[in-house]
């Protein structure tokens, strides 16, 4: 359809005496502004640590830092950790999360959509927040502990933290609602019809799961998978504040050598490392699966009857351990008995797992006592009081606002020209514009973060405003690009043809027409830009300077040194505006339907 849309606007223009040429010149100006963006401030930092990794500490050009990684047994633990780790999360994220989508993609849109809001919220929520929350429910006076002292099912407390259960335990959190909303859209697209006639056709329930929705939904699978562990690879948080030295991550020792060492050179090389493990892993995934499964498009190349045995062994066995949770699809079956089966129960427990450790933050904000202790000593609004009053906390909350209204007007301005640029593309053209686009998203943060630092400090836009602007930008780029990507899909171009048709200029058609109608999809895209930037920590550690801190980087600083009721404080009313943002972007969708 957009394909003829685009022909049509083709042949207008040439009806008009206008060279076709410059008509098609004129449809991809707004795209240039985002390309040359991520030019300037993605593909350019991330070839200067190429560069800077190759410089040894005498200025030469050379492998030296390699060699040091390489003759280094620890920096080899530490990558093999870090990859073990993410495989992991990756995997547990998958398993615990396909039946979540699974039962989600079964449901109506409108009940679906009341469900989605309690996994957008931890979903938005800061990752230094919902690591806060698992530091009091899973060390050793935390509550899991004292409870289970009180109860008498241990005789001592020894907590979770810090070890590798505590970290997976926490980056499972924070990943498994990706995994769900990046496998729901792919489940949302196969048609139950086919279920159904497997079924009329004699095979079981279970068997036409694996053989007919479980292959189909395999896309979504591997999307949800490659995006957790690339994500995962770039961890530092949770590690640092849940983890042990046993568990130490190859990013921790990136933010190391910058903030400690001031070793920029090694900080490129380790970064290096880590961007190419990123890459041939993505063109693993891509010889295996195909990139387009990013988008949600269920392609099949032909990989060989090896290749494809074991994708099937894969499939099966997995289809065998979701088989007994999966209910019978019945259109007549209403919400009250899909949440009372066993997928259902199943589901309820996932969310309330997501869920509680975001909302057991609250009541410690509220305690009496100048310290954290399980029960909290309820009512007291002094931690607030201190929060709000504080030069150092009222500073990072400001700076924070300035940069996130910057980081969303920007991102917003970039990505609509280039997410409407694309809706004029032919389908092999937008493809490789779109995975540039979403190039930051898969791109390990610590690694943009890192050539970020090299490019401002040529340009002294270290500790600025600006920098961080731009920094968070790239990063919110992607978000803005998906969320503005399925608005148009459901756009009536019809309408801009006959505003066309009527004499409307192409900026009073996107004002008039585009505009008024996506303003759901822009406004979604506007909060969860500014969400992004709000919630960066990684960007802020090596941009933001050490004098003027953003929010998430002035609690990094104080957890570190203690964990303290004031800190429960900000917490919670980052929580509390998390979901007024998702609650708002929620009744948007609805009023758009």
């Amino acid at each position: 359809m957009t394909i003829a849309l685009s022909a049509r606007r083709e042949s207008q223009t040439a009806q008009r005496g206008r060279p076709n040429w410059l008509a098609r010149a004129v449809q991809f100006l707004p795209i240039v502004p985002a390309l040359l963006f991520l030019l300037a401030f993605f593909i350019v930092p991330v070839g200067d640590i190429l560069q800077g990794g190759l410089v040894d500490a005498d200025g030469h050009f050379g492998f030296a830092q390699f060699v040091r990684i390489a003759h280094t047994p620890v920096y080899a633990k530490v990558l093999w950790i870090t990859f073990a780790i993410s495989f992991l999360t990756a995997a547990l994220s998958i398993l615990l999360g396909y039946p979540v989508a699974y039962m989600l993609s079964r449901m109506s849109a409108r009940v679906r959509e009341r469900w989605l809001l309690w996994i957008m919220l931890p979903f938005w929520t800061s990752y230094i927040v919902k690591t806060y929350a698992w530091m009091l429910l899973l060390s050793k006076t935390g509550v899991l502990s004292t409870i289970a002292l009180s109860l008498g099912l241990v005789h001592e407390t020894n907590g979770v933290i810090p070890s590798l259960t505590g970290v997976l335990i926490g980056m499972v959190h924070s990943m498994l609602p990706l995994a769900v909303m990046t496998m729901l859209p792919v489940m949302r697209g196969i048609d139950d019809r086919l279920a159904q006639a497997a079924e009329t056709l004699g095979a079981a329930r279970s068997t036409s799961f694996f053989t007919v929705f479980l292959p189909l939904s395999s896309p979504g699978v591997a999307a949800a998978g490659l995006l957790v562990f690339i994500t995962s690879l770039g961890f530092f948080i949770v590690p640092s504040l849940l983890g042990s030295p046993k568990e130490s991550m190859i990013a921790q020792l990136v933010i190391s050598s910058v903030l400690e060492l001031f070793d920029m050179h090694f900080a490129g090389a380790l970064s290096t490392v880590l961007l190419c493990c990123s890459i041939v892993i993505f063109l693993v995934y891509d010889r295996m699966v195909g990139l387009s499964s990013l988008t949600g498009e269920p392609t099949e190349r032909s990989r060989g009857s090896r290749a494809q045995g074991l994708k099937l062994a894969v499939l099966m066995a997995a289809g065998r351990f979701f088989a007994p949770l999966m209910m019978r699809r019945n259109a007549q079956s209403g919400p009250a008995a899909r949440a009372a089966s066993p997928l259902g129960l199943y589901t309820i427990v996932i969310l309330v797992v997501l869920v509680a450790p975001v909302l057991s933050v609250i009541p410690y904000a509220f305690t009496k006592a100048e310290f954290i202790a399980f029960p909290p000593h309820l009512f007291s609004l002094k931690w607030f009081g201190r929060f709000m009053t504080s030069p150092v906390w009222r500073s990072a909350v400001i700076r924070s606002f300035e940069v996130g209204l910057g980081t969303a007007l920007l991102s917003l301005a970039l990505g609509f020209g280039a997410t409407l640029t694309m809706t004029r593309m032919s389908a092999r053209a937008s493809k490789p514009v779109f995975a540039l686009l979403v190039a930051p998203l898969i791109v390990p943060r610590i690694v943009v973060a890192v050539g970020l630092l090299y490019l401002f400090s040529r340009f002294g836009l270290t500790g600025t405003n600006l920098g961080l602007v731009i920094g968070h930008t790239v990063l919110a780029i992607p978000y803005v690009v998906v969320t503005l990507a399925a608005g148009f899909q459901r756009f009536d171009w019809r309408l801009d043809d006959a505003a066309r048709v009527m004499g409307a200029s192409p900026l009073r058609r996107i004002t008039s027409i585009v505009l008024p109608l996506l303003m759901a999809s822009v406004t979604a895209a506007f909060l969860f830009a500014f969400l992004v930037s709000f919630d960066d920590l990684t960007i802020a550690i090596f941009v933001s300077g050490g004098i003027n801190s953003t929010l998430p980087k002035q609690m990094w600083d104080d957890i570190q040194l203690a964990i303290t009721p004031t800190l429960a404080a900000v917490s919670t009313t980052l929580v509390i505006m998390i979901a007024l943002v998702v609650a708002f972007s929620s009744w948007l969708k609805r009023r758009a339907r």
